[in-house]
């Protein structure tokens, strides 16, 4: 396994990337994005956007919803903000700068955590994950998309070779699933609940918790 990415690597990458990240990465990540928007909208309700970077996902979402963003990029969140202003977003209610592995939000929160392209790129993936089961609420859904690591075969090879050349732009190809189970086995509130590939072409997977502990009775 891999060094996880530094955090100011990161921020250093999105702030280079925000002017053009909408052209580059929009067409690229689109079957992913709306995976994940298709699945959290399947829930409904509260729905919090982990590293919502410039609203890119905001389309996807409808008035079933009331969506609230978080990202470490200020350069990012100024974008999504533009777009709010256009007023075609009435579903989306406040986006600010926020550091996932420490969020201000109180526990039980939201009805749906959504994370997309976002996992693989934190300083700690699982310290992440526990706050999304902290600010869900009993019973509600943790929704990542990502491109995972191949682990076998050529392409695993592929992106083992690019691993080290990606890190620059805030990329890690090799994050492998595993992780992700290993961290939903150690903790007791939450479940994996769903993972697919993401059609056509499978190159990302979504991957679905669900919190499993009982609200408390008042």
């Amino acid at each position: 396994m891999t060094l996880d990415l530094e955090k100011t690597v990161v921020e250093t990458a999105y702030a280079r990337w925000a002017p053009i990240y909408d052209a580059v990465c929009g067409p690229v990540m689109v079957m992913g994005r709306r995976a994940a928007a298709e699945a959290a909208r399947a829930v409904g309700g509260k729905i919090l956007e982990v590293g919502v970077g410039t609203g890119l996902s905001f389309d996807d979402y409808d008035a079933s919803t009331e969506i609230t963003g978080i990202d470490m990029s200020e350069p990012m969140l100024e974008k999504a903000r533009t777009k709010m202003a256009s007023g075609r977003y009435p579903w989306v209610k406040n986006v600010m700068q926020m550091d996932a592995h420490q969020m201000t939000f109180p526990d039980a929160t939201f009805d749906c955590v959504v994370a997309q392209f976002v996992i693989t790129l934190v300083a700690n993936p699982e310290q992440v994950l526990s706050e999304c089961v902290r600010v869900v609420k009993p019973g509600g859904k943790i929704i990542l998309v990502n491109h995972l690591y191949s682990e076998i075969g050529v392409a695993a090879a592929v992106e083992r070779w690019a691993a080290k050349r990606t890190r620059k732009l805030g990329l890690r190809p090799e994050f492998p699933f595993a992780r992700l189970q290993a961290w939903a086995q150690s903790n007791d509130k939450a479940t994996l609940v769903e993972r697919r590939k993401v059609a056509p072409f499978g190159i990302y997977t979504l991957v679905c918790f669900q919190r499993t502990e009982a609200a408390l009775v008042a």
